[in-house]
């Protein structure tokens, strides 16, 4: 079973030519990035919409062979005040149910304010609303795979 690592220490362990999947974990969706397997570039991939676990995951199972992932980079929702809420235990139950299924490694990275940055972007190029909605998980969760590759 995985184990949550640190940035670093993901990069580290990554295989060569392996990708990072990153994940916004949202109540309702899940967006998801993928680096390039320099791990420079992230590009938002798509969103899915919850529903089962063990579909989600599947679905998930599916990208990480398809794509040749072989880590994660989850949202960590702190608060602005760096506490950790209720929507941070979510994510760690998630986080360990996905690594029973997936066994690959795992880095938190912190995810405040991305989706005010996406939806700042996206209003300044005039997306609709209904555009806006159907974007921004998968771009937030790119904005946090990026912010990752970038302190590697």
């Amino acid at each position: 079973m995985s184990v949550i690592l640190s940035i670093r220490d993901l990069k580290a362990g990554l295989p060569r030519g392996k990708r990072l999947l990153g994940l916004d974990i949202g109540s309702k969706t899940i967006g998801l990035a993928l680096s390039d397997t320099t791990l420079t570039i992230a590009s938002p991939m798509e969103t899915i919409k919850r529903t089962k676990f063990t579909k989600d995951v599947a679905h998930l199972k599916s990208i990480v062979e398809k794509q040749g992932v072989g880590g994660f980079v989850l949202g960590w929702p702190v608060n602005m005040d760096g506490s950790e809420g209720p929507r941070c235990q979510s994510t760690l139950s998630f986080s360990e149910n996905l690594a029973g299924i997936i066994d690959l490694p795992q880095a938190l990275w912190d995810e405040r304010l991305s989706t005010a940055a996406v939806e700042r972007t996206l209003l300044e190029a005039d997306r609709s609303r209904a555009r806006r909605a159907e974007l921004v998980d998968k771009m937030a969760a790119a904005y946090i795979l990026q912010g990752a590759l970038d302190a590697f």
